[in-house]
């Protein structure tokens, strides 16, 4: 793509991120809708070929066969072909069939062509390819890219397990945990919900007009036209048949994918927050790339952007997300034709996703530790071992232990390593206990974490 089409591309994702998202081009373009379109057409045509219909007996395999090098040779010349067709019918599946027709005629088999999308709607190829392709984008660039994050994660879990940290809750000092726990409460997150949504199927719907075959079973009644269409749509596309539906399929699956694609964006943004936070504390710093500028005006800043990019990117298509899962499911009587500008953007939001997942790749690879800080504000909060000292005064039966540290700790900002063991050394307690209560810190107050693998 030249530079100037980036330059007057009206959307980012085809200017500015295009070089991030040309993998998505393949299953979410108009040119990869009318390839899918072929497709389909082209495994119908065979498999009514397959059939004993007495007007497609004497066909030639062969040439049935060689149908498919129609979509797995397709160039920008044929999807070209297919929009001048477009021009003069004003319906682009219409223009796909008569550009098979077309092929038909060239390769001696046109006294078959009237079979080319026989007794079917358009919808019967839209609800096919589109699941289709989004199947294969989900397949083939969602879940590697996704899987890039998760993996980073488990590595920074495995190699940070030990190294303790201050917790915050409600943005205040809590009981410290551990930094690699952390990272694997969103890996573990972003695991649960991304087997939820592969364990969703594409459906797809395929039955005619209004979904009954009426022109099949009137043509041929002696077929099982419900029959051949659950294999086809199974054996041949790799999708579920919906039955009953209307002309169109009722979305439902497609809503709930899109629902389980907005909630793992939702995890990551989550997560992009918290890292955002994580280096403003300075738990972490960024590793600097030679000429890249933090801020035209202060030239000693390293600015987390690359977390910041990703969350404005999974709130854009989440909002996408969440307008197409409302929408699709929703269609007047037998069909309305609102799905139809709907899903010719499923592109859109997928590519926001993906933008903003090399954006968190790329930013996590610059992440560099700060164990230094993390153990500064450890040492600056004695105040959290409160709680293990009134719990283990609770156990040993002394009164009103919590009221106790309550009173020491609550407001009190000079709270350190001293007033704790002096605290402690007015306890009417056995020198034993004063002994072991004075072995906490901060530091080693961090509970115990087990990786998910690790045997508890």
């Amino acid at each position: 793509m030249s530079n100037n089409h980036t330059l007057l591309a009206l959307s980012p994702i085809d200017g500015r991120y295009r070089n991030k998202v040309e993998a998505l081009a393949a299953y979410f373009s108009e040119y990869a809708l009318i390839r899918y379109r072929i497709k389909i057409e082209i495994h119908y045509f065979q498999a009514l070929c397959a059939l004993p219909l007495p007007e497609l007996a004497g066909i030639d395999a062969a040439a049935v066969a060689d149908l498919r090098t129609l979509y797995q040779d397709f160039d920008l010349v044929a999807a070209n072909r297919v929009k001048s067709i477009e021009r003069t019918t004003n319906h682009d599946v219409k223009a796909v069939e008569y550009l098979l027709k077309e092929a038909l005629e060239s390769r001696g088999l046109g006294q078959y062509k009237e079979f080319v999308h026989f007794g079917l709607t358009s919808q019967d190829i839209n609800n096919t390819a589109i699941p289709l392709s989004f199947k294969e984008a989900l397949l083939e660039v969602y879940s590697p890219t996704l899987e890039l994050i998760t993996d980073k994660l488990d590595q920074l879990a495995s190699e940070w397990a030990q190294v303790p940290m201050l917790a915050r809750t409600h943005g205040q000092p809590a009981s410290p945990t551990l930094l690699g726990k952390e990272m694997a409460v969103f890996s573990q997150r972003l695991r649960q919900q991304y087997e939820q949504l592969i364990s969703i199927p594409h459906q797809a719907k395929f039955g005619g007009a209004t979904g009954n075959f009426n022109a099949h079973y009137c043509a041929y009644p002696e077929i099982d036209w419900h029959q051949f269409a659950d294999e086809f749509v199974s054996k041949e596309l790799g999708l579920s048949r919906t039955f009953p539906t209307t002309q169109i399929e009722p979305y439902d699956h497609m809503a709930a994918q899109l629902q389980g694609l907005s909630r793992i964006n939702t995890i990551l943004i989550d997560f992009c927050r918290d890292v955002w936070t994580y280096i403003s504390m300075e738990y972490f710093r960024q590793r600097t790339l030679a000429g890249e500028v933090g801020s035209s005006a202060m030239p000693h800043k390293v600015n987390p952007i690359d977390f910041e990019n990703a969350e404005g990117n999974l709130g854009i298509s989440n909002a996408l997300l969440g307008h197409m899962a409302e929408k699709l499911p929703v269609s007047r009587l037998q069909r309305d034709l609102t799905d139809s500008t709907v899903l010719r953007n499923l592109g859109v939001p997928m590519a926001h996703t993906i933008i903003a997942l090399e954006s968190i790749n790329k930013g996590m690879g610059k992440l560099l530790l700060n164990e230094e800080q993390l153990r500064r504000d450890l040492d600056n909060n004695w105040a959290v071992l409160a709680e293990p000292i009134q719990t283990i005064l609770r156990k040993e039966g002394y009164p009103e232990p919590y009221e106790a540290l309550k009173e020491l700790t609550r407001g009190n900002q000079q709270i350190n390593k001293e007033s704790i063991h002096r605290f402690i050394d007015q306890l009417a307690v056995s020198d034993a206990l004063k002994a072991e209560l004075k072995e906490l810190s901060p530091h080693t107050y961090t509970g115990r974490y087990l990786p998910p693998s690790a045997t508890r």
